[in-house]
């Protein structure tokens, strides 16, 4: 059965949610974000159909959060409503400030409401493994001790392993999470040039595993 076991509401007024789907007798803790980036919806759709779909029994714990950034999801931008990419909003060893503001990671790090909410799901759930979604790269990235479940998912889905996404990303909730707090934790960059059932037949076997064989 799943449940919402927490909210909060945005700078706008929007909620976001973490759902719980919870088995008799959980092995590990998954977490699942979709809408790091308002403009990035696949991942909403993703999580609901799977919250949708599922009828199964599954192993593991999932926590489930379908859009992080509901007021960068309605103004369609990457950014949330404070024009900050949520995504170097994190409190890494390697957060700056820049003056770029596609990647305007703020002034000062964690400063975010959506930053704050990620942090404390960690602090009090303490997840065994993340699953991000972003677009549009089509590549399984990693960060952590995530390399085998990221080939898996790379057999699975069919999209290369990265290690690198290839640019620097100071502030990331990868660096974050992966690197500095040791969760492994996969960004799954997803394809925008097919239609969200294409990607959800695609993205079905990822789900199973991650709630039942990780």
């Amino acid at each position: 059965m799943i449940e919402t076991i927490k909210s909060i509401k945005s700078k706008n007024g929007n909620y976001i949610e973490l759902y719980e789907l919870l088995p008799n007798k959980a092995a590990k803790t998954v977490l699942f974000i979709g809408v790091f980036h308002g403009d990035e919806p696949q991942g909403e759709f993703l999580i609901r159909k799977f919250i949708e779909e599922n009828n199964s029994e599954i192993k593991n714990k999932l926590l489930l959060i379908p859009c992080l950034n509901p007021d960068g999801k309605i103004l369609n931008t990457r950014q949330n409503a404070n024009g900050i990419d949520l995504n170097r909003n994190f409190p890494t060893k390697n957060y700056i400030v820049t003056s770029d503001k596609h990647y305007n990671g703020g002034q000062n790090p964690a400063s975010e409401i959506e930053t704050k909410f990620i942090i404390s799901v960690l602090e009090e759930f303490k997840p065994d493994f993340i699953l991000s979604f972003h677009a549009p790269y089509k590549v399984v990235n990693f960060d952590g001790d995530a390399k085998a479940q990221a080939e898996k998912i790379s057999k699975l889905t069919g999209y290369p392993v990265e290690e690198d996404i290839g640019y620097p990303t100071p502030g990331s909730f990868g660096t974050y999470a992966g690197k500095e707090l040791q969760i492994p934790t996969i960004t799954l960059e997803l394809p925008e040039d097919i239609s969200d059932e294409d990607l959800w037949n695609n993205l079905k076997s990822t789900f199973h595993y991650c709630a039942n064989i990780l």
